[in-house]
C-alpha cells in the first residue's frame, strides 16, 4: 500500500519538478531589429530558420503559452537548437528591418503579414520565406514540439500541419 501511495504522489508531483525558465531570457533571443542580419546569423550558427512569435500586451493566449509552454527548458533547448527565436509586438512602434531589407515597424510588419489575432507563430527559412504559420495558441507542449518537428523535418513541403499531426 505504501508503494502505491508513493507512486501516486510522484505522478501528481512530477510535473511540478519539470524545469521552468523565464521565456524572455531562455526562449527568445535579444532582437537586433534587422531580420536580414538575423538570417545571416542563423546561417552562421547552422540554424534551420527563424521563428517569430507575434503577440500583444494583454493577450491571454500569448501569456498562457509563455507560462505553460515557452517556459519549459526542454522546449527552449529544442527550439533554440533549430531556430533563432524572436517576439514581435503587433502593436509595437519599434523600428526594424524586414527580410527584404525594408525599414518598417513591428506593427506594420505584422500587418503586412496579415496578423490580425494573437498569438501567431511563423517559421521562416534561411532565405526569409515563410514556410509555416499557426494562428492561435497551440493546445499544449506536445503540439508545440510537434510543430517544431514539422518545420525542422521539412514536412511543410508535402502536407499541412493538421495532416502531419494526425499521422503522429
Amino acid at each position: 500500500m505504501r508503494q502505491m501511495l508513493i507512486a501516486f504522489f510522484l505522478i501528481l508531483v512530477a510535473p511540478a519538478w519539470a524545469e521552468t525558465r523565464d521565456p524572455a531570457n531562455h526562449f527568445f533571443q535579444p532582437k537586433f531589429g534587422d531580420l536580414q542580419a538575423d538570417l545571416q546569423e542563423a546561417r552562421k550558427q547552422g540554424k534551420q530558420g527563424i521563428f517569430l512569435f507575434f503577440e500583444m500586451d494583454a493577450c491571454p493566449f500569448c501569456e498562457r503559452m509563455k507560462t505553460t509552454i515557452l517556459n519549459q527548458s526542454d522546449v527552449q533547448d529544442d527550439y533554440r537548437a533549430k531556430f533563432l527565436l524572436y517576439p514581435i509586438d503587433v502593436n509595437g512602434d519599434t523600428e526594424m528591418t524586414d527580410f527584404q531589407g525594408n525599414h518598417t515597424t513591428e506593427k506594420a510588419f505584422a500587418f503586412g503579414l496579415r496578423v490580425r489575432a494573437t498569438p501567431v507563430l511563423m517559421f521562416f527559412d534561411l532565405d526569409g520565406k515563410m514556410v509555416a504559420r499557426h494562428t492561435g495558441p497551440v493546445k499544449n507542449k506536445d503540439e508545440f514540439m510537434l510543430l517544431g518537428r514539422y518545420v525542422s523535418e521539412g514536412a511543410y513541403t508535402t502536407q499541412h500541419f493538421i495532416k502531419y499531426k494526425q499521422g503522429k
